[in-house]
């Protein structure tokens, strides 16, 4: 099959993909990969390397997505039409590309569209779709991937990403596409003209900047020392405003990576969550003597922190993070007199318990989802439907984070606000976050978390963590590095602890550790979470290591 796909496309893919499809005539194993299978599309909509080949990010894969989009919201009827699609796109390559290709896809089913005039973060798409009252929203990104990768993320008309339903009817309607070089589309020329597409940009800009000042209590000069980078990405207008306008003067901008690059052209991984993307920003820090570097990811989704220690910076971890907002944020309510009794947390189930510990010591309940922030933003719509709970503070280990629920994923432009603000309250106190951050283990224990990610792409990179999946559940461990396993969680059960169906295993062992694995949603890969609590930190990190060790020869990797 994946042979007579690769014959058609070589005949009627667009010109940019022809030459390196022919390069790969000779490659039956190349050939296989880009034409296996279509690019997965689930809840989280499509993220794939850019390249020729159903199994890849490419026009022809954008606009098939932006049919499947468009028959569902047509089967809705006129007013759907009318609401219409907001799109927004990062500075990948192509992004603004398939931006313009969605919209024509849309135009030609009679959709109206909303385009973002140059590049915006995820969180003001989210943002946006709820403001202009639309049906859905598109954002073109594939969020801290490497160079090669670009998607199509989807949004529903609450703000956030896709429910299963509304997922599972999109694909319907890609699948029932029997041509995908026949899919009616406008040229950008024709789209113009169209009276479909409205660009926007200001008015929606304005509104997402008055929406992040509700998260500051105060509006004026702050004297706290900050570097900020977008990694080449789509943070830099709207972080930049926010901070310049709620007082943070002593702002510094990485010049080198301000400008817009689908190359990303100096950091290897344009991911905050590594060290190394943090290096041009370190080198400006000590220059300018900086207190704290901010860094977002390509869409602005994720933040990244690190902190002055003396002659050095540390690099928060995004649990660490987590609990330091989370404290701040209690602590400033409480001090307030605005911490309501039914005030609620969200978390991950694969993120780190200090939070649980924390919100337990203010009397606030900790509710657990699923790995992907999708979930989270269910749970504070299911608050504000039961009025049961007020949704406080919602994050995940992998450096995101929601405390304004205007917003309904992620937001690394809020959160690099509201960091910058808790910095400067613990500023005045004579103290850093790495102070406050240590006053948190002395109070709860020294909790440390660790992930492993184990790479397997391909038709047998899917095996080998289906293989792998399955062996933890026909031969689940009784111990790790000597320590009894007393609880398994293997939520592929469905509605374990009140949560759906998930391809994922987690391990309770009898000192209060905990290991989840679980394969990657976005990326082909096995992820392996570890989190412990002990007294003090050499403890939790020879505890991490040995486990990591016990965890290569558990799995066999």
């Amino acid at each position: 099959m994946y042979k007579e796909l690769y014959k058609v496309w070589l005949q009627k893919a667009d010109s940019l993909y022809q030459e390196e499809l022919k390069a790969i005539s000779k490659d039956d194993k190349a050939i296989a990969d880009r034409f296996y299978q279509y690019v997965s599309f689930g809840t989280g909509g499509m993220r794939e390397k850019l390249g020729g080949g159903t199994n890849r990010i490419n026009t022809h894969t954008i606009r098939l997505a932006a049919e499947g989009l468009a028959q569902q919201i047509t089967a809705q009827g006129d007013i759907a039409k009318a609401r219409g699609v907001v799109i927004a796109y990062d500075t990948r390559h192509f992004s603004q590309e398939f931006a313009y290709e969605t919209a024509g896809v849309l135009a030609a089913n009679g959709i109206q569209s909303y385009l973002f005039k140059e590049s915006r973060p995820t969180p003001e798409l989210s943002f946006a779709v709820r403001y202009l009252a639309a049906y859905a929203g598109v954002v073109i990104t594939a969020s801290h991937n490497p160079k090669e990768y670009n998607g199509f993320k989807v949004y529903g008309e609450d703000g956030a990403q896709l429910t299963p339903k509304f997922a599972d009817e999109i694909v319907a309607y890609m699948e029932a596409v029997e041509n995908i070089f026949a899919i009616h589309t406008l040229s950008k020329q024709e789209l113009q003209t169209s009276g479909y597409c409205i660009e926007i940009l200001e008015k929606l800009d304005d509104a997402y900047n008055e929406a992040l000042k509700t998260l500051v209590p105060t509006i004026g000069d702050k004297e706290l020392k900050l570097v900020y980078t977008p990694l080449h990405g789509a943070g830099l207008v709207p972080t930049k405003r926010a901070l310049t306008e709620a007082g943070f003067m002593n702002m510094h901008i990485v010049i080198e990576q301000a400008h817009q690059d689908g190359e990303f052209s100096t950091v290897n991984y344009p991911n905050p969550e590594e060290a190394a993307s943090f290096e041009i920003a370190i080198e400006l820090g000590n220059k300018v003597g900086a207190e704290l570097l901010l860094a977002t990811d390509p869409d602005a989704d994720r933040l990244g922190v690190a902190v002055k220690n003396e002659n050095s910076y540390n690099i928060l971890t995004g649990n660490q993070l987590g609990a330091l907002l989370l404290n701040y944020i209690l602590l400033t309510k409480q001090q307030n007199g605005d911490l309501g009794t039914n005030s609620a947390v969200i978390k991950t189930i694969v993120t780190s318990e200090l939070g649980t510990a924390i919100a337990n010591s203010y009397g606030i309940r900790t509710f657990n989802t699923l790995t992907g922030f999708k979930f989270i933003t269910e749970k504070i719509a299911e608050f504000e439907a039961t009025g049961e709970n007020t949704f406080l503070f919602g994050y995940e280990e992998s450096y995101g984070y929601l405390a304004g629920s205007f917003v309904r994923d992620k937001d690394a432009v809020q959160i690099a606000l509201l960091t910058a603000e808790m910095a400067e309250c613990y500023k005045k106190q004579g103290i850093t976050l790495l102070d406050a951050l240590h006053n948190l283990y002395d109070r709860y224990g020294f909790y440390q978390e660790a992930l492993l990610s184990f790479t397997f792409e391909g038709i047998d990179g899917q095996k080998r963590i289906t293989s792998i999946m399955e062996q933890l559940r026909k031969h689940p461990p009784i111990e790790f590095a000597g320590i009894a396993v007393t609880q398994i969680e293997d939520y592929y059960i469905g509605n374990l602890n009140g949560l759906p169906k998930a391809d994922v295993v987690k391990f309770i062992l009898e000192d209060d550790t905990w290991i989840c694995v679980r394969p990657s949603g976005t990326e082909p890969k096995c992820k392996v979470y570890i989190g412990v609590v002990k007294t003090n930190a050499k403890e939790a990190k020879e505890s991490i290591e040995i486990l990591k060790q016990t965890i290569h020869h558990t799995l066999e990797v």
